[in-house]
């Protein structure tokens, strides 16, 4: 059975424009089954493209990871603070390239050698148009800074070098609640010598 492939949008218009905009779309599509869905009412959260980075010392085998508040995790009731890997929004003009490597300097004051990239995914596809696309940033974990982020953006970050065994380990115990950082976690435990032998680590 073939995929549907068509979309009729009836109406997009934008309903709130605050900090992100929210758009509402009235659409149809093709249906498995064949003929067309009833008319069906979304709303679509638009917040840009991000990447997200996630800055390896692979000579010394550790871990550059961050700390920051998260309105999402105090509004669902977890912890607010929660520490990550690296990510920020794509500016315009701004390759995922440039984008990888301006966060890595605003949040952990490390700058990056090679670049690996590992996908691209939609966090969240069912409300946002959103995609993340990912890298394995090559960094001197002895650089980074102890605090980090735009003041002008309001971030305020902590930063911590940790050992790359460390990470694992609370890794595999469920102690991240980002996804993108769970993600690239699981990505350098699956792909860390071929990492290393490729940087000559």
């Amino acid at each position: 059975m073939a995929t549907p492939r068509r979309i009729e949008v009836i109406e997009k218009r934008a309903v709130y424009q605050g900090h992100y905009r929210v758009d509402r779309y009235e659409l149809k599509h093709e249906m498995f089954a064949g003929g067309w869905s009833r008319t069906l009412t979304r709303e679509v959260l638009e917040r840009g493209h991000a990447v997200a980075l996630l800055p390896y010392d692979a000579r010394r085998d550790r871990i550059v990871l961050v700390e920051q508040f998260r309105i999402g995790a105090h509004a669902a009731g977890r912890e607010a603070w929660l520490t990550e890997i690296v990510a920020g929004l794509v500016d315009e003009g701004e390759t995922h390239e440039e984008a990888a490597r301006r966060e890595c300097r605003e949040e952990c004051g490390c700058e990056v050698g090679r670049l690996l990239p590992f996908g691209m995914i939609m966090p969240s596809a069912g409300a946002m148009s959103e995609t993340v696309a990912f890298f394995c940033g090559e960094v001197d974990s002895s650089l980074a800074a102890t605090h980090g982020g735009a003041a002008g953006e309001g971030e305020d970050i902590r930063v911590a070098v940790h050992p790359r065994a460390e990470v694992e380990r609370r890794l595999r115990a469920g102690g991240f609640l980002s996804a993108t950082t769970v993600i690239a976690l699981q990505w350098l435990v699956l792909n860390r010598m071929r990492v290393r032998n490729e940087w000559n680590a």
